[in-house]
């Protein structure tokens, strides 16, 4: 029987296979012998070992589309990640980090900030312009007044979305105004591992309508680059690319060099100093860890 991985904890794993059935399994010792992992969103062949008891074994993951490596997810089609515009202030160096990640993945995101009953127009273009400009689609929304939610449920609508995000921005509420259901799907997982309510301390996967999926994932207050050249960092921030051939020199990082087409696509407003800013911060954090 097939089935897909909605979630994984402490070596369990919950399937939801093509009997429309929830099974506890365990992945076969196989796969720690090859060094893979099953990960949410895998598709997988398993084995019923008690049908009463709705156990069973993992005996194949089927080939992926992707596999993410932060969140561990695959076979993704897009993230959305979710700030807010206040309460807390959109911290843009970690969603520049999140963004390079996915660029890095090859992933398309979605940027979407929450709170909007907080704040004015002023703030809400302020944002769209800088990240509009990197070919990102920007949305709002107010899950307080359930304001914007019916563009997020076209957006995911037919596809399998990431929702990432810090802590307490509203990423639980969101999938809740999506899928009403996930928290009584979350409820009975949790009832069946014996553990406390929802929290997202682990990537859940819910099927929300015909082949449309969202995965909550944990949220997070720190985002590390690694195993990337310093100058390869430029390549992952798209709105580059087009002023890149006004650069005096071939392989320009857009740091030191004097005639520069990405510098001064910055002075002219048409490239985000917030973006640029935070693309010299990380470029100088990756040339420091190459030192050591």
């Amino acid at each position: 029987m097939t089935g897909k991985i909605l979630k994984g904890i402490a070596g369990f794993y919950y399937v939801i296979a093509t009997d429309g059935k929830l099974y506890e399994c365990k992945a076969k010792g196989i796969f720690r012998n090859r060094n893979i992992k099953p990960l949410v969103g895998d598709n997988v062949e398993i084995s019923i070992l008690d049908e009463t008891e709705q156990k069973g074994n993992i005996d194949e993951i089927l080939p992926r589309k992707n596999a993410l490596v932060r969140p561990s997810v695959a076979n993704v089609d897009q993230a959305l990640v979710l700030f807010s515009v206040t309460q807390p202030d959109p911290n843009l160096n970690l969603l520049d980090r999140f963004l390079v990640m996915m660029e890095v993945q090859e992933v398309p995101v979605n940027i979407c900030f929450n709170k909007i009953d907080l704040t004015g127009d002023e703030k809400r273009n302020e944002l769209s312009a800088i990240y509009e400009k990197g070919g990102y689609s920007v949305f709002f929304t107010s899950t307080c007044e359930e304001k914007g939610i019916e563009e997020i449920k076209d957006l995911v609508r037919g596809k399998t979305t990431v929702l990432a995000g810090p802590s307490g921005v509203g990423k639980s509420t969101l999938t809740n105004l999506i899928y009403p259901k996930a928290k009584m799907e979350t409820g009975t997982i949790s009832e069946k591992i014996q553990r406390g309510k929802h929290t997202t301390r682990h990537s859940e996967l819910f099927g929300i309508g015909r082949d449309t999926y969202m995965v909550d994932t944990p949220g997070f207050s720190s985002m590390y680059i690694e195993d990337m050249e310093c100058g390869h960092l430029k390549d992952y921030f798209p709105e580059f690319e087009a002023c890149e051939e006004d650069c005096k020199f071939l392989g320009c990082v857009h740091i030191g060099e004097k005639i520069c087409g990405v510098k001064t696509a910055v002075e002219e407003g048409r490239i985000s100093r917030s973006r640029y800013d935070n693309y010299r911060l990380l470029y100088q954090e990756l040339k420091d860890k190459r030192r050591y």
